[in-house]
């Protein structure tokens, strides 16, 4: 089935800098949609990336974010920079396949000093 699992997540300074890894299973992810999405506690779920073929990105995270896929290791990667506690959040991959969307378990992204 479908999995996806995200890793790389945790305490960083303000400033600092982060790489999130998604890994797919169940699919491969040549040709699919993946993408970045963060939610804080009490707030829906924002997306943040997508990466497929054009890299689009939301504004809050544009020229600080970068999506990196390798579809040869069924894997995606964000790299981020400048991170700011605004930044802090859990970080969900995520695809659309077979007409239905899937999501990872999210990772913790804490930005503080």
């Amino acid at each position: 089935q479908v999995q996806l699992v995200e890793s790389g997540g945790g305490l960083v300074q303000p400033g600092g800098s982060l790489r999130l890894s998604c890994a797919a299973s169940g699919f491969t992810t040549v040709n699919n949609i993946l993408r970045w999405a963060r939610q804080v506690p009490g707030k829906g779920r924002e997306w943040v990336a997508t990466g497929n073929g054009d890299k689009i990105y939301a504004d809050f995270v544009k020229g600080r974010f970068t999506i990196f896929r390798d579809d040869r290791k069924n894997m995606m990667y964000l790299y981020m920079n400048s991170l700011s506690p605004e930044d802090t959040a859990v970080y969900y991959c995520g695809t659309t396949y077979a007409g239905a969307d899937f999501w990872g378990q999210g990772t913790q992204v804490t930005v503080s000093s």
